[in-house]
C-alpha cells in the first residue's frame, strides 16, 4: 500500500466502478402505485369540511401505519418534510417577537420554518461528541421570549432528547424534533421523534425510506394534529365549517401528499426495518476499520442510544495524519470514493441572518424582536460547529445496499494509503499550491 501512487497524483486509483445508486423501490411499491393508477383518484384532497379534508384512504393508511410504528395518536402526511416543519411550527401558535432555539449545523428548513411563523430562530452550539443541539449550550440561550427548542436528530443519532425535554419542562418551553435524517433511532427503547411535542419525518429521494418528496408529521396532541391538517389544506376557508374558533396560525396552503407518493411511502415503511439493519451493520462495519487508523475517529454513539446512520461521519485530526483535512478529502475522492469535508455552512452565517432581511426590505422578522442585533448572528457564536465545519469533520453516504463490507474494506483501504503517501502530497501540493 505504501508504495503505490496515490490516484490524486497520476496513479491508479483503488476503485473504478461508479457508485450504484441507492434505490430500495420494489415489485411491492410498483404494484402499490398501479393501483392507485388503476382507480384513476390520484389526490384524495379537496379544501371541503368533510372526509376530502383528510385525504381520503390512502393517505389515511399511511398516517394510521406511521402512528402504529411510532405509537402515536396521530400523523399528518404532507409533501415535503419542509412543509411539515413549517406545519408542526405554525401548530405552537408562535408569532412575531417570539424565539425557538434552533442547531446551526442541519438543513435549513429546520430555521426557516420558524421565520415563516414572524418569530426567529437563535441558533444554539452542538455537541462535539454526536454533533446534535447541546443542551447546555440551549439553557445559555433561553430569553424571556424563548417559546421552544427545535432538536435535530443529525445524521441518525438522536439529541440528548431526554435532556433537551427536562430543560424544555423547567422552562415552559415546547420541544419539536426533526427527525427526517433517524426513523427507528431510539434512546433505551424510546424511538427518537417521540419524545417532543410534535416531529416531522421526511421521504426525499436520498432518505432512508422515500418516495420522491414527501414528509409526515407525528404527534400526540389533538390540537396540534389539527393545525398541521389545516396548513396542509386551506385552513382558513375550513375553520368555520369545523366550528373551529382558535385561528391563530391557521392560514393554509397546499402541503397535501399525493396518493402514488402515499402508496410508495407505505410500502418503504414496511420495509424500514430491513434498511435500517442493512445501514447500522455496513456502518458498524466501517466503524470498525477506521478505528484502527490513527487520526480518524469513527462516529460516537451514546450508551442506550441507536444511531441508524443516514450518514457516516468521522473526525479528523490533521495533526495526527499531518495531511490538511481538505487536501486529505481530495485524495482520497480521487480513489474512488465519496468523502465530503464539513456538511453545511453554519446557518447563521448565511445572507439570510447576516443582513437580518427576509419579508420584505424592512428586516421583518427580525426587525420585530429588539433582542436581534448584529451580534446575534455573527460568527463564533457556535465554535464547535465552525471547527468541526472548517477543519475536523468529515462524512461518508457510503453505508447503503447494495454496497458491501469489502467495498467499504477498499474505502478503508484508500484512507490508508493517502496518510502512508503523506509526503509525496504535501510535495505535490506544495509545489502546486494545491493546499486549501
Amino acid at each position: 500500500m505504501s508504495g503505490s501512487t496515490l490516484a490524486y497524483l497520476g496513479g491508479d486509483p483503488i476503485n473504478t466502478q461508479p457508485l450504484p445508486l441507492y434505490n430500495m423501490i420494489g415489485d411491492e411499491e410498483k404494484r402499490a402505485v398501479a393501483a392507485v393508477l388503476d382507480s384513476g383518484v390520484l389526490s384524495g384532497f379537496a379544501a371541503q369540511p368533510n372526509d376530502d379534508h383528510y385525504g381520503g384512504a390512502v393517505i389515511r393508511a399511511l398516517e394510521d401505519q406511521f402512528c402504529e410504528t411510532f405509537g402515536v395518536r396521530h400523523a399528518i402526511a404532507v409533501n415535503s418534510a419542509t412543509s411539515g416543519l413549517h406545519a408542526m411550527v405554525s401548530a405552537t401558535r408562535i408569532g412575531p417577537g417570539d424565539e425557538v432555539i434552533v442547531p446551526p449545523y442541519t438543513m435549513t428548513a429546520s430555521a426557516t420554518a420558524v421565520l415563516m411563523t414572524g418569530a426567529v430562530p437563535i441558533f444554539a452550539d452542538i455537541d462535539d461528541e454526536i454533533f446534535c443541539i447541546d443542551p447546555a449550550s440551549v439553557e445559555q440561550r433561553i430569553t424571556s421570549r424563548t417559546k421552544g427548542i427545535m432538536a435535530v436528530n443529525l445524521y441518525g443519532h438522536p439529541a440528548r432528547l431526554r435532556e433537551l425535554k427536562a430543560l424544555a419542562d423547567r422552562h415552559g418551553l415546547f420541544l419539536l424534533e426533526d427527525n427526517a435524517q433517524a426513523p427507528l433511532a431510539s434512546i433505551d427503547g424510546q424511538l427518537s421523534g417521540t419524545f417532543g411535542q410534535s416531529s416531522v419525518f421526511s421521504l426525499n429521494r436520498h432518505k432512508v425510506m422515500q418516495c420522491g418528496e414527501g414528509g409526515v408529521v407525528i404527534t400526540n396532541d389533538d390540537t396540534v394534529a389539527e393545525r398541521c391538517r389545516l396548513m396542509r389544506n386551506h385552513g382558513e376557508v375550513l375553520v368555520a365549517d369545523l366550528g373551529i374558533e382558535d385561528i391563530v396560525n391557521t392560514l393554509g396552503l397546499n402541503y397535501r401528499m399525493t396518493n402514488m407518493e402515499a402508496a410508495v411511502a407505505s410500502e418503504q415503511l414496511k420495509k424500514l426495518p430491513a434498511f435500517t439493519d442493512a445501514r447500522i451493520a455496513l456502518a458498524d462495519h466501517l466503524s470498525a476499520r477506521v478505528a484502527e487508523i490513527p487520526g480518524i475517529t469513527p462516529p460516537t454513539v451514546l450508551p442506550g442510544y441507536r444511531h441508524v446512520y443516514y450518514m457516516h461521519t468521522m473526525t479528523y485530526d490533521a495533526e495526527v495524519t499531518g495531511i490538511p483535512r481538505d487536501l486529505f478529502v481530495k485524495a482520497v475522492q480521487a480513489e474512488g470514493f465519496q468523502l465530503a469535508a464539513g456538511y453545511v455552512k453554519p446557518l447563521y452565517l448565511e445572507p439570510l441572518y447576516q443582513k437580518r432581511i427576509c419579508f420584505g426590505p424592512d428586516g421583518f422578522p427580525f426587525s420585530a424582536n429588539p433582542n436581534i442585533d448584529a451580534d446575534t448572528y455573527r460568527a463564533g457564536i457556535c465554535p464547535v460547529v465552525e471547527r468541526l465545519q472548517n477543519r475536523d469533520l468529515m462524512w461518508t453516504a457510503m453505508i447503503y445496499p447494495p454496497l458491501t463490507t469489502s467495498f467499504l474494506d477498499g474505502f478503508a483501504d484508500a484512507i490508508e494509503k493517502v496518510i502512508a503517501n503523506r509526503d509525496a502530497l504535501l510535495a505535490d501540493a506544495a509545489a502546486n499550491s494545491k493546499v486549501a
